[in-house]
């Protein structure tokens, strides 16, 4: 299951690489909103996960370990990091280090709240029997 969440994640890192190509000396926005969705939809998930599937259950390693660990990605954001440093791009380079981690963080959190407000939510429509309260 890691290993086909890992061939897709991949897949679809490239391929917004591909889509949305980073030129030389430019801030890698690219990957900085790969590494940011990943981070808000790997909160998501694991809130999802841990409170209403079973353990036994494969999406946390498909999904979280595979695909989300193979879509996000440090060593491209290093060598991102790295090219900018070289190129003589310092600003850049501690904007690309600080920004990403202050807003993965954001996300992380933003995605925890979304999933534990949906999840309290989904709950009291369950008791509700459904989507509207019906008419006694």
């Amino acid at each position: 299951m890691i290993a086909l969440g890992g061939l897709l994640g991949g897949t679809a890192r490239y391929a917004l690489g591909l889509a949305f190509p980073t030129s030389a000396g430019t801030f890698p926005l690219t990957t900085f909103v790969v590494n940011v969705s990943g981070a808000f939809l790997l909160a998501l998930l694991l809130v999802y996960v841990m409170e209403s599937l079973p353990r036994s259950w494969y999406v946390r390693p498909f999904a979280a370990v595979g695909f989300l660990g193979s879509y996000t990605t440090f060593s491209t954001w290093m060598v991102d990091t790295d090219r900018l440093l070289g190129d003589g791009h310092y600003t850049l380079a501690a904007l690309n280090v600080l920004g990403s981690l202050l807003a993965g963080l954001a996300a992380t959190v933003l995605g925890l709240a979304v999933g534990r407000k949906a999840m309290t939510w989904t709950s009291g429509r369950a008791r509700t029997g459904g989507w509207f309260r019906r008419a006694r």
